[in-house]
């Protein structure tokens, strides 16, 4: 079997690859598209970091792959979607950039605080001693906020409290046991910028939705630093330099941008205020080693023995269950993201309700793919490996239960997700050949179309509410591709889901809150 090597890989990696019976490995670094697209059909193994773009073209050409490695943990230049409906296995290797990226934005929060990068400069470039012009910033005392307490964050709080830092965090998945552990505060966003001296961002990205915009800059402590080791598009770049140009922020520390390689055009590198560093999170001698030995391990585990690691589009479970099991992963994942969009406190517990034929099957997976869509939109590098060690880390309790009777669908699921200020719950079945649909939402009975783009709202049940959204949609250039109403009884409460074909923008969502008779909306994407 052939593997391609199609980014710079640690030689250990190689090496490990080179050395195994049954497998052949080429190293290609540097391939245009084109190029990749001509030579793929003849590998059943691809290994890339993050330079290679494997997007739908690429996968459809690649007749004969089986699995892809990502040598890091993020898979946003991989079309993971694609991959999974042809059956190509996406594994990364979450573990071995940690330390380092967390290291990283350390280094990147003193670099700041004392202006290494401008006071090195202007003495090496320009002949100039000017101790004075640098006056620093000392980290001891002064409040970090943490948004997003996985892994990394959980690492940087950590070093941060060395320091002799507080530690604030923004996290809607962590519960105040969690935090109290730890030793940290959890707090709200805005409470978390109007309080902080540091902001550190340390979760996905939103859907291509900035975290920090004009909107939250205006929140911000003054003289707030921020650093972002996470995503570039979590900051919007325009109002982070008006932001500073207003001293509304004094600095920023980017590792990661919105478009990489960063344009030498790019106006975020004018401002001396601004640090930049061109995406070393991962560029540590040890942390390459270890995702090289990683991916290798995994490549070779899964192509001559078919063990599936650190799968991001699939379950480790064996061949047979997984293809009787496929719907219903699908589903357990649509509903566990769908019904994250809609809790807006920690979750505390999580219970799964198996009825019919789906309760003669194997579970865990299941449950397991529920989980990952819980945790997923919140915490970085969820996978169906570790999402369950996260949720008991968070000490969210899971329950399941099943039942054989069968009732209106052959199979349902019921997942009731519980926080400290109350509990949602969704059922869904899976009809045809794999069509995942909501049969139920709280006490609500009706069929859904679970669609990439959604809204949710609850109204009171009087004439207009329909045409009144129907106008604010359209107004806003918004197309309507299903429509599903659910109510208990004339003139009570009433929900409703809507397929829409593009997501809504807040303005939108604003404009619909106003109706009359509309109680609350939610905007979901799966």
């Amino acid at each position: 079997m052939k593997v391609l090597v199609a980014d710079n890989l640690s030689n250990m990696g190689v090496d490990i690859l080179k050395k195994e019976s049954g497998i052949e490995v080429d190293v290609n670094v540097g391939l245009s598209k084109e190029d990749l697209i001509k030579i793929i059909p003849s590998y059943e193994g691809l290994i890339v970091r993050s330079a290679t773009k494997v997007t739908a073209d690429v996968i459809e050409a690649a007749t004969s792959l089986k699995v892809i490695g990502r040598a890091g943990i993020g898979v946003d230049n991989i079309d993971v979607a694609a991959a999974g409906k042809k059956g190509i296995i996406v594994m990364n290797t979450p573990e071995g950039n940690i330390i380092t990226t967390a290291e990283h934005t350390m280094a990147l929060m003193l670099s700041m605080s004392r202006n290494i990068p401008q006071a090195r400069s202007m003495l090496k470039d320009q002949k100039v001693w000017a101790p004075k012009k640098f006056m620093g910033k000392e980290l001891h005392g002064k409040t970090l906020g943490i948004v997003g307490l996985g892994r990394i964050g959980s690492i940087v709080a950590d070093r941060a409290k060395g320091f002799g830092m507080k530690i604030l965090v923004f996290d809607p998945y962590i519960s105040q046991e969690h935090a109290e552990k730890v030793g940290v505060e959890t707090v709200e966003l805005p409470d978390l910028l109007k309080r902080s001296d540091y902001i550190s961002l340390h979760t996905p990205s939103l859907d291509g939705k900035p975290l920090l915009s004009t909107k939250e800059f205006d929140m911000v402590k003054p003289g707030i630093r921020i650093v972002n080791c996470a995503r570039g598009n979590l900051i919007d770049d325009d109002a982070l330099i008006e932001a500073i140009k207003s001293e509304k922020v004094a600095q920023a520390a980017l590792d990661v941008y919105s478009k990489e390689p960063l344009s030498p055009e790019s106006p975020l590198l004018e401002l001396d205020e601004i640090i930049c560093t061109p995406h070393l999170g991962a560029s540590t001698e040890e942390a390459q080693e270890k995702v090289a030995i990683a991916v290798a391990d995994q490549i070779i585990d899964f192509l001559k023995y078919g063990n599936i690691r650190n799968a991001v589009n699939m379950p480790s479970i064996d061949a047979d269950t997984l293809k009787r099991i496929q719907p219903y992963l699908k589903l357990g994942e649509d509903l566990g993201l769908f019904i994250s969009q809609l809790v807006e406190a920690p979750l505390t517990s999580v219970e799964i309700q198996y009825n019919g034929e789906v309760a003669e099957q194997r579970m865990d997976p299941i449950t397991i793919s529920i989980l990952k869509g819980l945790l997923s939109r919140n915490i970085e590098g969820i996978n169906m490996v570790n999402a369950p060690f996260i949720a008991k880390e968070r000490d969210i309790e899971v329950k399941e239960s099943k039942s054989s009777e069968v009732h209106e669908y052959t199979s349902t699921i019921q997942v009731t997700a519980k926080t400290k200020n109350g509990e949602r719950s969704i059922t869904g079945s899976v009809f045809g050949k794999g069509d995942s649909r909501v049969v139920k939402f709280d006490e609500f009975y009706f069929e859904a179309v679970l669609s990439k783009h959604m809204l949710v709202l609850n109204n009171t049940d009087v004439p207009g509410v329909i045409g009144n959204l129907g106008s604010v949609l359209g107004t806003n250039n918004i197309n309507i591709a299903g429509f599903h109403l659910g109510r208990i009884k004339d003139g009570d409460k009433a929900v409703a889901v809507i397929n829409i074909d593009s997501p809504p923008t807040s303005e939108t969502i604003r404009a619909i809150r106003d109706i009359p008779s509309i109680l609350n909306v939610h905007s979901v994407t799966l």
